[in-house]
C-alpha cells in the first residue's frame, strides 16, 4: 500500500508486505478508568518475520497500542474496549500478560526496566521464568554472543550503564524464545553512537532469528532505516502508513518527523500543528 491519509477507510494495511500478518489489530479503542478514551479505532498489521515501525509524538497512543497487545492494560485500569487483537489467527483480547508472554509475546518496556538488585545472569533467567524446556543455558550464551559485554558484568544490574540496561532488556526478551518483541523506545536516553549500535543488534536479531518486531520509536530515522514498513500515530490512531522508503520520501513525514521537507514546507513551520491537523485530522 502506498502512504495513505488518514481519510482513507479504516482498514488495517493488508498489502503492508506479502507475508502473512503474524499480528493483526482491527479497530480498537483503549480506555482507561473507564473514562478517558486514548485509543479511537487504530488498525494495523504486523507480517511474519518483518519490522514494522509505529511512529508519533508524545501522547499518540503509542505505548498504549503495545499494552493493549501484550495485555499489560490490565495493570493500569485500561481496556480495549472494541474491536479485535488477533496473535497467529488467534484473538488475545484480554489474556492475561503471563499466557499472552507464553504465547510468544515479549514486551520490552520503556526505560528498560529491568531489575536493578539482581545480577544480569538472574534478569536474563527471569526472562525465560514460562520456559520449561533445557534450553536455557544456551540461550543465555547466545545473548552473550549478541551482547558480549552483558558476560563482562558480574555485578548487579543496576549498575549497568544506560546502553547496557537496554540490551540487558533486549536479552531478557530473547530469553523468552518469543515470536514477537514489542520494542517501546529502544533509543530513549542512549547516545547517537549507542543508538546505531542497538539499532544494528535489533536488524540482526530479527535478520538471524526470525524475531518479528513492532518498534515504537520517536527517532523516526532510524525507526524506518531498521523496519521495511511503518505506521504514523496521532491523537490516538493511525494517520498515515507504507513502506519505510515510502515514509522516508513523504514530504508530510520529512516536515513533521524527519526535520526536513521543501523549503516551502519550512518556512510556515508555526501553522504546523494546524496544517497537521487539517490535513491528516
Amino acid at each position: 500500500m502506498a502512504a495513505t491519509a488518514a481519510s482513507a477507510p479504516p482498514a488495517p494495511a493488508a498489502a503492508a508486505a506479502t507475508k502473512p500478518p503474524l499480528l493483526s489489530v482491527n479497530n480498537i479503542e483503549v480506555v482507561y478508568n473507564d473514562v478517558i478514551l486514548v485509543l479511537r479505532g487504530l488498525s494495523l498489521e504486523v507480517p511474519e518475520g518483518e519490522i514494522v515501525a509505529l511512529l508519533g509524538a508524545n501522547g499518540a497512543g503509542k505505548s498504549t497500542t503495545l499494552k493493549a497487545i501484550s495485555g499489560l492494560l490490565k495493570t493500569e485500569d485500561g481496556e480495549v474496549t472494541r474491536g479485535d487483537i488477533s496473535f497467529a489467527g488467534e484473538r488475545i483480547n484480554g489474556v492475561d500478560p503471563d499466557r499472552i508472554v507464553r504465547k510468544g509475546i515479549f514486551q520490552v518496556m520503556e526505560g528498560r526496566r529491568i531489575v536493578a538488585d539482581m545480577t544480569c545472569t538472574e534478569n536474563l533467567r527471569l526472562g525465560a521464568f514460562t520456559r520449561r524446556d533445557g534450553g536455557v543455558k544456551q540461550d543465555m550464551e547466545m545473548v552473550f554472543e549478541y551482547f558480549p559485554r552483558l558476560k563482562e558484568r558480574t555485578g548487579l544490574a543496576g549498575y549497568l550503564s544506560g546502553g547496557e540496561q537496554q540490551m540487558l532488556a533486549i536479552g531478557r526478551a530473547l530469553m523468552a524464545r518469543p515470536k514477537l518483541i514489542l520494542m517501546d523506545e529502544p533509543s530513549m536516553g542512549l547516545s547517537p553512537l549507542l543508538v546505531k549500535e542497538v539499532f544494528g543488534i535489533i536488524r540482526q536479531i530479527n535478520r538471524d532469528l526470525g524475531v518479528t518486531i513492532l518498534l515504537v520509536e520517536q527517532n523516526a530515522r532510524m525507526a524506518l532505516q531498521a523496519a521495511s514498513y511503518g505506521y504514523i500515530m496521532e491523537n490516538g490512531k493511525v494517520v498515515l502508513d507504507g513502506t519505510a522508503a515510502e515514509l522516508q520520501d513523504n514530504e508530510d513525514v520529512k516536515e513533521f518527523y524527519l526535520g526536513g521537507g521543501t523549503e516551502e514546507r519550512r518556512s510556515f513551520k508555526n501553522l504546523k500543528s494546524f496544517k497537521r491537523r487539517k490535513r491528516w485530522l
